[in-house]
C-alpha cells in the first residue's frame, strides 16, 4: 500500500466564485504535502479539482451566496476529492464537436479520474461531485554507468 499515515479528511467552503478556485488548489497542495506519496496525486488532482470547481460555479442554480465545499481523503491508494454544491443539476457527459470552445470539462475528468459520480448531498440540498485519482507510477530508477 502506498500511504501508511494518512491524514483525516480535509474539507473547506469556499465563495462560489472564479477567484476561489486558486485557494481551493491551495489547499490540495498542502494537503498532499502532508502524505508521503502527495506528488504522485498532484497534477491530476489539481486539474480535476479544477474541472470540478470551475462546474460548480459555472453550472450552479443555487442563489450566489451559496459556499462549495471541497473535500480531501485517501480510500485506499487513490485520492478521493469531492466539490458541493448547493445547486439541482447533474453533471452529465456531452458529446463535443472540434469547433466547440467549451465542454470537455467533464471529459477531461472521465478520462483522467479512475472513478467519479455525483451523490445528492445529506438533507436533500445539492449534490457533491467526486473523482477517485490513482497515483502516477513512480519514475523507473536511472542506470548507472558501470
Amino acid at each position: 500500500m502506498l500511504v501508511s499515515h494518512r491524514p483525516r479528511t480535509f474539507a473547506a467552503r469556499l465563495d462560489s466564485r472564479t477567484e476561489s478556485a486558486p485557494f481551493a488548489r491551495h489547499f490540495l497542495r498542502a494537503y498532499l504535502a502532508a502524505l508521503p506519496f502527495g506528488d504522485r496525486y498532484a497534477d491530476t488532482a489539481e486539474l480535476l479539482l479544477s474541472e470540478l470547481f470551475a462546474n460548480a460555479v459555472r453550472h450552479c442554480d443555487a442563489p450566489a451566496d451559496r459556499l462549495v465545499e471541497v473535500r480531501f481523503s485517501v480510500v485506499g491508494d487513490c485520492l478521493r476529492i469531492e466539490v458541493h454544491d448547493a445547486g439541482s443539476g447533474r453533471p452529465a457527459l456531452r458529446s463535443v464537436s472540434p469547433d466547440d470552445e467549451c465542454g470537455r470539462g467533464l471529459f477531461l475528468v472521465n478520462e483522467l479520474a479512475e472513478r467519479w459520480g455525483c451523490c445528492p448531498r445529506a438533507g436533500g440540498i445539492g449534490k457533491f461531485v467526486w473523482v477517485l485519482v490513482a497515483p502516477a507510477l513512480a519514475p523507473a530508477p536511472a542506470a548507472v554507468a558501470v
